[in-house]
């Protein structure tokens, strides 16, 4: 800092760590009123406003990719106590990134903001809007959140903008930890700037705080400072609350006009305009670029939604197979970079009274378990604490609509109606048991993670886990054959009956050895092979019922029955990667190869089954024989132990009968 440069009193917040609800860390008091503190009260807050805004914008961060706007070298502090004042912690800005680092995924943070309007539905809120604006400085994209909520008073705002400060102690309430605006904000972008206006006991105000994280960087802040202004505005028109002096609220007011998107005073008042008499507005600015240059928010692709860029891109290959690109239309997939189908499965249970609307349309809630089929309730009353209240835990269980050709399973567990983990897949992956179940329970017993994404793994957790899979396994056990699949623990024999609707692995490889990929002889696409190691039920492979497949009818020798009429073979549903294959007559030479193909096969997997079957035996045998030897050992080693304890005994006594005799000797010779 140059000595020629002007200081000028900063009046600010400074933001505290203080998790107590009833501290006072937020700010000092001069009087009986709320303050803000001013330069009187805090000398050591003192800064210089550099790098004020040119004509055609204002400055911006040396890097604007959120991963890197962290890595800068932390200078000394220029605080130091004054007299008679003790040491405390305090936030240095390069805090603000860190804390927001929790946030690895960007919707993650737009939906903290978002359940911040709905936690306002209990104080008449009716809908949240999601919108992109533009910074009026730049011409920048700015991220906009709005609603009709309760608002926030002057002393609420600094508790928003402060570090552990929440109000929210309802059951009902998602928002717990007092930190989510502050991460969530950051996370999007480097700057952000808040109006609110409230009514609370007869008095009406309306607020404006600004959290920069570039004003921090810019001016060489060694700690957070917040400038804030508010006003009166119980008469109708908006008159300044003044706290310390009317030079720290015209300081506070400078500050904001120039590291925001609005130039002036009034530019700034009229963002009042649309939020009525009560309500908040939150406008996210500077939002972050991905590591291309590019804002990681891509708001031109869909009109109606907001998009993931680096997530969007990751699946739009020049060639994608059929099969992916069904997986990428299920909203399991989409929810990873469509905020309108993220939005749409966010809240479990459908609002009443309440809209999100995103980028002027509302979203459509979007119910899981409406669209399952054969659906079965379970109930799982989780171990808690002997001194806790016990907890039944409903879960939805069933297949999506789309089974057995798609393999989307996985629990979507939510947490006081908020989605945590969406489609969270329990079992083993290559494994085709669990292919298509979904699951949706509400688990209220175990605490999520500050950025709401993910569960603390907890031991109520951990059986959980465990109980989610029991509970997929059973599902499947009794469910899988209602969508074509052979159900567990099925035996030989019947193994055998059902052949023509589920062949081997190998009758499948041979067949697409035996015939070119341009042959329509059975349907077999390319990739079944593939697919079938995946888990796809194969039906339908049979020919139709009462045709005898080597080609002759009962009672005609020697004459083909093709003149009429060819023998039709039902496709292999799932495998086709195009449209749905040709059926193509052949001839009774090739019908007699496909028949000794078969036969072929069914012996070498009847071979396979049987020297399986010897090889079990054999490994449990072995295992026996193993697990006997081991016995044996112990007890060989037991008796050697055995003996020489008797050993010990018999010296021992030996021991103690030569002492009682050698005693009784004595004494007769003192007779």
């Amino acid at each position: 800092m140059s000595s020629n440069q002007k200081k000028e009193p900063i009046n600010v917040v400074d933001i505290d760590s203080s998790d107590d609800e009833n501290g006072v860390g937020v700010e000092r008091r001069n009087n009986t009123s709320r303050n803000v503190p001013s330069l009187q009260s805090r000398p050591d807050v003192q800064s210089t406003i550099t790098n004020p805004p040119s004509a055609s914008g204002y400055n911006t961060l040396d890097s604007r990719s959120f991963w890197k706007a962290g890595a800068y070298d932390v200078g000394p502090t220029k605080w130091a106590p004054a007299q008679g004042q003790l040491e405390h912690a305090r936030v240095h800005p390069k805090f603000l990134h860190s804390n927001a680092t929790s946030h690895k995924w960007a919707f993650g943070a737009i939906a903290e903001l978002m359940d911040n309007a709905v936690d306002e539905i209990s104080n008449g809120a009716t809908f949240v809007k999601v919108d992109r604006i533009y910074n009026t400085r730049d011409n920048s994209p700015a991220l906009l959140f709005q609603d009709d909520g309760g608002g926030m008073d002057p002393e609420c705002i600094r508790k928003c903008m402060s570090l552990g400060y929440s109000s929210k102690k309802a059951n009902t309430t998602i928002g717990q930890y007092g930190n989510g605006f502050k991460t969530s904000t950051m996370r999007l972008g480097a700057d952000v700037i808040v109006f609110s206006r409230s009514s609370r006991a007869g008095r009406a105000t309306q607020s404006v705080g600004l959290l920069s994280y570039t004003f921090l960087r810019r001016t060489g802040q060694d700690d957070v400072i917040v400038p804030m202004v508010d006003f009166d505005v119980s008469d109708h028109w908006a008159e300044p609350i003044i706290y310390s002096s009317h030079d720290d609220w015209s300081t506070n007011l400078k500050t904001m006009l120039q590291w925001s998107p609005f130039a002036s005073k009034d530019e700034l008042m009229l963002q009042f305009e649309d939020i009525g008499s009560h309500g908040a507005k939150i406008i996210i600015y500077n939002l972050w670029l991905n590591d291309e240059g590019i804002f990681e928010l891509n708001f031109d692709d869909d009109e109606e939604d907001i998009r993931l860029r680096d997530e969007a891109n990751r699946g739009s290959l020049a060639r994608v197979h059929k099969k992916v690109l069904e997986l990428q239309s299920h909203i399991s997939y989409r929810i990873r970079y469509s905020l309108r189908a993220y939005a749409s499965i966010l809240y479990r249970k459908k609002f009443a009274n309440f809209q999100i609307i995103l980028r002027g349309k509302p979203v459509q809630q979007f119910n899981i378990t409406d669209e399952l089929k054969y659906p079965k309730v379970i109930m799982y009353r989780p171990q808690l604490a002997t001194a806790s209240k016990e907890v039944s835990v409903e879960t939805t269980i069933g297949f999506i609509k789309e089974a057995p050709d798609l393999g989307v399973s996985g629990f979507n567990i939510y947490h006081k109606n908020r989605l945590i983990r969406p489609y969270w897949k329990v079992t083993s992956d290559g494994s085709s048991k669990g292919n298509g179940v979904v699951g949706v329970l509400e688990a209220n017993f175990i605490e999520p993670a500050h950025d709401k994404q993910d569960f603390e793994r907890s031991s109520l957790f951990i059986r959980l886990e465990m109980k989610l899979k029991q509970m997929i396994m059973d599902y499947w056990k009794g469910h899988c054959h209602l969508i074509g699949y052979q159900t567990p623990g099925t035996g030989a024999h019947s193994m055998q009956k059902e052949r023509s609707i589920q062949p081997p692995v190998e009758l499948v490889a041979n067949v697409q050895t035996q015939f070119p990929t341009g042959q329509h002889i059975i349907g077999l696409s390319a990739n079944a092979h593939m697919e079938m190691h995946q888990g796809q039920p194969i039906i339908g492979l049979a020919a139709i019922p009462g045709q005898d497949l080597s080609g002759s009818q009962p009672g005609i020798h020697g004459r083909s029955s093709f003149h009429n009429e060819s023998p039709v073979v039902q496709p292999i549903t799932g495998l086709a990667s195009g449209s749905v294959q040709e059926v193509a007559s052949v001839d009774s030479s090739s019908l007699t190869s496909i028949d000794r193909i078969c036969e072929e096969n069914i012996q070498l997997f009847m071979r396979c089954s049987s020297e399986l079957n010897k090889f079990k035996f054999v490994y449990r045998c072995e295992a026996h024989i193993q697990k006997e030897n081991e016995l044996k050992q112990t007890v060989e080693a037991l008796e050697k132990e055995l003996e020489e304890t008797k050993r010990k005994c018999v010296q021992l006594s030996s021991h103690l009968e030569n002492q009682r005799k050698q005693k009784f000797l004595k004494q007769t010779e003192k007779v």
